[in-house]
């Protein structure tokens, strides 16, 4: 299973190395790092270059074996274009079989590659997996989505009619080659220079894939004031809240139009949620509106509605 590790920057040459030392000093080696530097205005990219230079130059491995050299690519675009950008250049030079994001202020866990690869080798339909996070800097807290390891099935049908958002920060993701395969390229680099984790979020839902959550701190999330996003909601205007919404439509019309999905789709809802082994309140309130407003006969729906009432009480999530 070969792994790939996409690390996008821009502007942070006091943590980009931190990262791709995280990444190499993991408990099992990765294939290929790609770390893309988007034409940082600070020294990101001389910093980058001469990393790699002064290991290849004056042979100083740190103790590590020369593959680890082999295996970092630095692409040091001419033009700044964000996050989306980034993601999708560092995408098309990867090879791996399971692809990971790391954010160039963030890092990982030294067990974090070695503890997704085994969940992946043993939950093979797995396509996404994302882990809790562990804050540090000038906030210290442990972020959990939930509070247990899950299954979280199928999305594609909540995401389309809800917008269920099931994703965590970007560098506590991860997926198979095959469901960025289907998302990517992406046209709108303007509207997300940063936030593009969730378009990675949203498109993986759309696209069918079987999503995970991983209820270990096995990456730390940097908190540092100049987060891209992070932290910054009470500063935003309700223009940037507008523009976010527009760039939701268009994104989410682009896939409707690439993946052509049937107008039907919602019928097939409680399939969908019977993909969920231990559905919580919120996911059955979820699928249960979606039910309630398909074109099917009053009877159906009903029936429909009480299968999944009855399949929450059989399986749901007690905690």
């Amino acid at each position: 299973m070969k792994i790939s590790v996409l690390i996008n920057n821009y502007n942070y040459q006091n943590y980009v190395l931190e990262a791709i030392e995280s990444v190499l000093d993991q408990s099992v080696q990765v294939d290929e790092i790609i770390v893309v530097d988007d034409c940082s205005s600070d020294r990101s990219a001389q910093v980058l270059q001469d990393f790699v230079l002064k290991f290849a130059r004056i042979g100083d491995l740190g103790g590590r074996s020369c593959l680890d050299l082999a295996r970092i690519e630095l692409i040091l675009k001419d033009k700044n274009e964000g996050q989306l950008a980034a993601f999708q250049d560092g995408f098309k030079a990867a090879t791996g079989e399971i692809i990971f994001f790391l954010d160039a202020d963030d890092l990982y866990q030294s067990t974090y590659i070695e503890t997704a690869i085994n969940f992946y080798q043993n939950n093979q339909n797995c396509d996404f997996l994302f882990t809790s996070a562990e804050l540090f800097g000038n906030e210290n807290r442990i972020a959990n989505c939930y509070d247990r390891t899950r299954d979280l099935g199928y999305s594609k049908i909540s995401t389309l009619y809800r917008r269920t958002w099931i994703g965590h920060r970007t560098s506590t993701l991860s997926m198979k080659r095959h469901v960025l395969e289907q998302i990517f390229p992406i046209p709108y680099l303007e509207d997300w220079r940063i936030r593009a984790d969730d378009c990675v979020t949203y498109g993986s839902s759309i696209a069918n894939a079987h999503k995970f959550y991983l209820n270990e701190p096995l990456v730390k999330y940097r908190v540092h004031g100049n987060n891209g996003h992070y932290g910054r909601s009470k500063t935003r205007s309700q223009d940037y809240f507008q523009q976010y919404e527009q760039a939701i439509d268009r994104l989410f019309q682009f896939w409707m139009s690439k993946f052509n999905p049937a107008s039907n789709i919602d019928q097939f809802a409680l399939i969908e949620f019977h993909s969920i082994p231990h559905p919580t309140r919120q996911e059955l309130d979820t699928f249960q509106s979606i039910i309630r407003c398909t074109k099917l006969p009053k009877i159906r729906r009903g029936f429909m509605l009480g299968l999944a009432y009855l399949y929450f009480l059989c399986h749901r999530n007690s905690r």
